[in-house]
């Protein structure tokens, strides 16, 4: 707990810094690029339609009945979710290199370790924002308007970013000392992306598989793709419909965080050693 303090305590003192920071990481990440940030949504556009073509164009994709029996467009339900799964993806990825590709410049800057995972997220963060945006333009378009159910975007940016910075303090410092860490997550989360119901809705498990289909909407990203859909389709609040997941979620959130506090504050004394 006393770890979780401090780590906590560390963001807030440093927030200013982690935004300069996380503007820095965002241009120089890009600075060699003609087109410079527009690759960071290029990039991800170019996924989804792929993913579209696929899953739709190929395949004939029915439109997805949602919890009130609307349907939605199978482009459109997909775009709800695809977007936060690059944040989340990249967010991870990036959160858990980060320290170890950054150690030298520790010995020339004074400032916690623990704001290094936090300032990339941020950098991330920023290019979700504006895929969000984009997705929200496009959603319009196609019929699904803005309504008070948005507020609750909010809720799933926090719950999002709390629920990638927690997994990056893990895996941050585990890739500090087994590089091997990273390469298995990468695999890890590729595999996660069929399994969170972002292409394809859990509910078509029904009654065949009833065990798997409750043991999958356990899984954290599931409960962010699900709220997401919620807000911008104008579903329901989700958060407070679906009370029990909200739980589960912030459960599983602070024991990861608990988790990884403490293996970043036991371990960051000798990072260095690891370079």
């Amino acid at each position: 707990m006393k770890s979780a303090l401090n780590v906590i305590k560390e963001q807030i003192e440093n927030f200013y810094l982690i935004r300069r920071l996380s503007i820095y990481e965002l241009k120089n990440k890009n600075k060699n690029n003609y087109l410079g940030i527009f690759w960071e949504i290029l990039n991800p556009s170019i996924q989804i339609l792929i993913y579209w073509f696929v899953f739709s164009a190929l395949r004939s994709k029915k439109p997805i009945e949602m919890i009130d029996g609307q349907k939605i467009e199978f482009f459109s339900w997909l775009l709800a979710a695809f977007f936060l799964w690059i944040f989340f993806y990249q967010g991870i990825i990036q959160g858990s290199k980060s320290i170890y590709t950054r150690l030298r410049m520790l010995s020339k800057m004074n400032f916690p370790i623990s704001i290094i995972p936090g300032y990339v997220i941020f950098s991330q963060f920023y290019v979700h924002i504006m895929m969000l945006v984009i997705a929200i333009v496009i959603l319009n378009m196609n019929g699904y308007y803005i309504s008070a159910y948005y507020l609750q975007l909010i809720y799933y940016l926090i719950a999002t970013l709390a629920l990638i910075f927690s997994i990056s303090l893990i895996t941050s410092t585990l890739s500090t000392i087994i590089r091997d860490i990273h390469m298995l997550l990468n695999s890890t989360l590729r595999m996660l992306l069929y399994l969170s119901g972002v292409l394809w809705p859990l509910a078509i498990l029904g009654k065949q598989f009833p065990g798997i289909k409750v043991l999958l909407q356990l899984n954290p990203l599931y409960y962010l793709v699900e709220g997401y859909r919620a807000a911008l389709f104008s579903t329901e609040w989700h958060f407070i419909a679906e009370w029990q997941y909200s739980i589960i979620f912030w459960i599983i959130v602070i024991l990861l965080f608990l988790l990884g506090s403490t293996l970043h504050v036991k371990f960051r004394r000798h990072f260095i050693d690891y370079l």
